[in-house]
């Protein structure tokens, strides 16, 4: 099985600015180039940073071992944090007609990670739960496989009196109704 080499350039979104960074981190830990097809895997982290649901859709992927997918939760969550603390200072917004002034956007923190060969979406929920959706370079409207993906999980896992928020998310009718979605997505390609 052929994997791709180093990754030469990435691009991060952070706080709706886009900037470059050049880094010499290997693509081979988690995406092969048999696997490039849509939606590659998504994983969802609490808001402790503790990962709570990971999953790989698609037979070529090379797995990463429990350890890493903890530490890649963590270190993303972290990075998250200080990107959203970083996100530049809006000018104070005009008063409204009421006399009380709008309402600030909350910053947004890291929300693309752009390689050669995936990109990494992040959907941050305001109760904090992030949805990180890795996709090939070549897929569209991941915002709205995004959305959907989050819908499965206000549908099938907050609605399900046995599940505990914060917890490992454990349902089978989750799992069911998102790799139907997610094969359906992939194979309209």
């Amino acid at each position: 099985m052929k994997v791709f080499g180093e990754i030469r350039h990435e691009q991060v979104k952070i706080g709706g600015e886009s900037g470059k960074a050049y880094s010499s981190l290997r693509s081979t830990d988690l995406f092969s180039a048999a696997a490039i097809m849509g939606i590659l895997a998504l994983i969802v982290i609490n808001k402790a940073g503790g990962l709570i649901y990971n999953r790989t859709f698609g037979d070529g992927l090379n797995q990463l071992g429990t350890n890493d997918y903890l530490v890649l939760a963590g270190t993303f969550h972290g990075v998250h944090a200080i990107t959203t603390r970083l996100s530049p200072i809006k000018p104070q917004q005009q008063v409204g007609a009421d006399g009380i002034p709008g309402r600030p956007d909350p910053p947004s923190g890291l929300e693309v990670l752009e390689t050669e060969n995936f990109w990494l979406q992040c959907f941050n929920t305001l109760t904090g739960t992030k949805f990180l959706l890795f996709t090939d370079t070549l897929q569209t409207n991941v915002d709205i496989a995004m959305r959907k993906v989050y819908d499965l999980y206000a549908d099938y896992v907050t609605k399900n009196p046995f599940y505990q928020l914060e917890n490992p998310i454990r349902c089978d009718t989750f799992d069911r109704k998102l790799n139907s979605y997610i094969r359906e997505t992939n194979n309209a390609r």
